[in-house]
């Protein structure tokens, strides 16, 4: 078996097709940097294109409650790659590091908003979508609507597909690390 296939290498923006240069730089020139996920989706002609516009698609959720659910849902699915990005993230969209340790956890005990947010999204995660209606019902309740349920859910989707590239390519991370959860 050739190992070069099993291993995988961040591209450069030489060695990627003249689309994806183009949308690399753009992220380049929006965050000052390459993060190596991205990079890593250029590996396909199609998937930073069709990837980036999933993410960067229209949604219900301000930046705060995005971070809400890619904290909890890279935690469920042990992206060490997202859980670092995210917590850098969250940060920069106000979180301190104790709640962004307690989103990872799947709570939040300073904001009710949140905290039903971040047990659905969970909930959701962990169950592949087969969850109580005690948990829809706690979401409803702190005010969500059955809109903000689907795009919870597109979100889930599009999280969770980075957290599975990460996982399978294992990339290196270019975030500082997050730290471990007790």
């Amino acid at each position: 078996m050739n190992t070069e296939t099993l291993s995988f290498k961040v591209p450069t923006l030489e060695e990627v097709s003249e689309k994806n240069k183009g949308i690399l730089t753009a992220i380049k020139n929006q965050v000052g940097f390459i993060p190596n996920i991205f990079a890593t989706y250029a590996y396909s002609e199609n998937a930073l294109e069709r990837y980036t516009t999933f993410a960067n698609g229209k949604t219900t959720f301000n930046n705060k409650e995005k971070e809400v659910i890619n904290l909890v849902v890279s935690q469920v699915n042990g992206c060490e790659y997202c859980q670092a990005a995210h917590t850098a993230i969250g940060k920069m969209n106000g979180f301190t590091d104790e709640q962004v340790i307690s989103l990872r956890k799947g709570e939040a005990p300073f904001n009710e908003k949140f905290d039903a947010l971040v047990k659905t999204a969970k909930a959701i995660t962990l169950k592949k979508g087969r969850i109580e209606d005690e948990v829809l019902e706690i979401f409803f309740d702190a005010g969500y609507t059955k809109e903000n349920l689907v795009d919870l859910i597109v979100a889930i989707g599009e999280k969770t597909t980075t957290n599975l590239l990460h996982n399978v390519t294992g990339i290196e991370i270019d975030f500082p690390r997050a730290v471990e959860l007790s």
